[in-house]
């Protein structure tokens, strides 16, 4: 269960993404940027942003290969999540260069926009 500030954060994206109809990856020549998780044991996660600036601030150093990759939100809805709840992977949002903050279940994140969508309807 998330926590009250992971709550916030997870809203505050999806508020975001709804609203802007698209999410941020970061994507090289190799792929999409995915690294191992900080909370979960053998899993990974995928970096998402809700802005392409919050995206570009973490294409530097170890990074620096990687740029911001726009997503629609519908391919993010319909292919993305359903996808990474497959492959057990979290997402992580709106990370800063140091790679801290949330890390959510795929299938939260979507709940999340799905509120956020019948919020504004």
């Amino acid at each position: 269960m998330a926590t009250h500030e992971e709550q916030e954060v997870l809203s505050a994206f999806a508020a975001k993404v709804f609203s802007n109809a698209e999410v941020w990856g970061l994507k090289a020549e190799q792929g999409w940027a995915l690294c191992p998780s900080i909370e979960f044991e053998e899993t990974d996660v995928l970096p998402f942003f809700s802005s392409k600036g919050n995206a570009s601030s973490l294409c530097s150093d170890d990074w620096n290969g990687y740029q911001p990759e726009s997503i629609p939100l519908e391919s993010f809805l319909e292919d993305w999540l359903p996808g990474m709840h497959e492959d057990n992977v979290m997402a992580g949002l709106n990370w800063d260069a140091d790679l801290d903050g949330v890390e959510v279940e795929p299938a939260d994140l979507a709940a999340a926009i799905e509120a956020a969508v019948r919020s504004r309807h």
